[in-house]
């Protein structure tokens, strides 16, 4: 008997089309709320750990670094950035594949300890060296994460509302890239008038190690979320991929308990898993090189990626050294990078409500005109610190806004065997577009005016958004039609 005429095999193929088209119909968040937060968690620490050296790394270059000053701390700050960032493309290329073999959930978990690690041997580095060196391990395990949790959202989340629920854990990001600024700028900052500083900042002679106590916390942070995080069921996208039917039916039956309490459930529509479920090799990186469509999609979101980068980490991991390095006392550009990030958390929430009215890659452009506004409100801002205020709470906005929804059109651009190989080599590797923009633009910075400084900052995120306009379709289509 052929295959095609085997009752078994009809049963099997049958039972992955129902459980696809149950898990399809499903049009709410469908798993524990708690979950949400668990995951989200994770993401606060993530972005906790990038904007984390944003104010403090001038504090930390002059207490391990000799020689170093308030005034030439950019210059020192290229290189533990670099490093991070190739922390990230050595971890997403190697631990994000394994997440492809042996699970979401499993994976994120070692991950996230890896990053907890790092971040703990930052808060005793003793020197400039073990402090690169800690940010390589830390990279390492947060570029991993960062392809795994996306995928996972992706994965969970009802077709209509995957970059909705990717911007809703992206609220928490912000959250934690406020608390990582503002936190230092507490601890790392001496006590100065506002607004040219914090009154009750604590940064003193006799307090000089407040870097150490934040990367401490962010060790904390990584341990909780492994704890967590163990809750966290498994992706049942996944687990169809690797023939476990039962433990993903399993699941599926919890989601549609949880679905019905917001109404009925339609029945569920075979057309809408109408494609076969193709079964993954052992070398992830092989599902997808060797198609052509995904080898463009490679290419095109890795540039968008590389180039948009070059603008978000000049800004998320070095604004204050950048400003400072323009002629802004540090305690000013400190408190000036710490109120943009307030625009930051008001992006995420405004987006989570609407990032779902447009296509992901038609809110690139918008990111790139908020951002080019609030830079060219600081470059004309003068003396006036509220109009500085203003300009850094659009910046933050503006090249964050663009960040959410690529993260979901990255991950609905690949297929569920190889989704967090795919976002790795794009969103992972791209992360070297940071390294660059920190570690070739930084230099020349001091040379410019502010005007021209910021707009060559700003610009990099203009051409990433006239790159995404060539991305394909993927709002409210099923993941299995976007990527067969």
């Amino acid at each position: 008997m052929t295959e095609a005429t085997d009752p078994a095999a009809t049963k099997v193929d049958l039972s992955v089309q129902m459980i696809m088209a149950r898990l399809e119909r499903i049009d709410v968040w469908s798993m524990a709320s708690v979950f949400i937060g668990i995951i989200g968690l994770g993401f606060l620490f993530i972005f906790y750990d990038i904007f984390v050296i944003n104010v403090s790394f001038i504090q930390t270059c002059v207490a391990i670094k000799p020689g170093c000053t308030p005034e030439t701390a950019l210059g020192s700050l290229s290189l533990p950035v670099v490093l991070n960032l190739v922390g990230y493309v050595v971890g997403t290329l190697v631990l994000s594949p394994l997440a492809d073999r042996f699970g979401r959930r499993n994976m994120l978990l070692i991950t996230m300890l890896i990053t907890g690690v790092g971040s703990l041997y930052n808060a005793f580095a003793p020197d400039y060296l073990n402090f690169n060196l800690a940010r390589i391990i830390t990279g390492i395990g947060i570029g991993a994460v960062l392809a795994i949790v996306n995928t996972y959202i992706n994965e969970v989340a009802p077709r209509h509302s995957r970059a909705k629920y990717t911007t809703v854990i992206f609220v928490m990001s912000a959250l934690g890239a406020l608390l990582g600024i503002w936190l230092g700028l507490i601890l790392t900052t001496p006590s100065t008038p506002w607004p040219l500083g914090l009154p009750f900042a604590l940064a003193s002679k006799t307090f000089e190690d407040g870097w150490r106590w934040m990367y401490g916390l962010g060790a904390l942070l990584a341990i909780i979320s492994v704890a967590l995080l163990s809750r966290l069921p498994e992706s049942p996208r996944w687990l169809i991929s690797q023939g476990r039917m039962a433990d993903a039916a399993a699941i599926v039956s919890d989601m549609e308990r949880r679905a019905e309490r917001h109404g009925a459930l339609p029945e569920p529509n075979l057309a809408d898993a109408d494609a076969p479920v193709a079964p993954p090799s052992r070398v992830p990186y092989r599902d997808l090189f060797s198609v052509q469509l995904y080898r463009r999609r490679i290419l095109l979101l890795f540039l968008i990626w590389f180039i948009g980068y070059i603008t978000v980490y000049s800004y998320a991991a070095g604004f204050t050294s950048v400003l400072s390095s323009l002629g802004y006392p540090p305690p000013e550009a400190g408190v000036i990078a710490a109120v943009g990030t307030l625009g930051f958390v008001a992006e995420a929430i405004l987006m989570s409500f609407v990032v779902e009215r447009l296509e992901r890659r038609h809110w690139l452009p918008i990111a790139a005109v908020v951002t080019l506004i609030g830079a060219l409100m600081i470059a004309e801002a003068g003396t006036s610190i509220t109009v500085d205020f203003l300009g850094a709470g659009l910046i933050f906005a503006g090249f964050n806004l663009w960040v959410s929804p690529t993260y979901a059109l990255s991950a609905e651009s690949f297929p569920t065997r190889a989704r967090t190989t795919g976002f790795a080599l794009v969103d992972g590797v791209g992360h070297i577009g940071g390294g660059i923009g920190v570690l070739v633009i930084a230099p020349i910075l001091p040379h410019m005016s502010v005007f021209g400084a910021l707009m060559l900052i700003s610009s990099f995120l203009v051409v990433a958004a006239v790159l995404a306009q060539f991305t394909t379709h993927t709002r409210g289509r099923p993941l299995h039609e976007i990527s067969p």
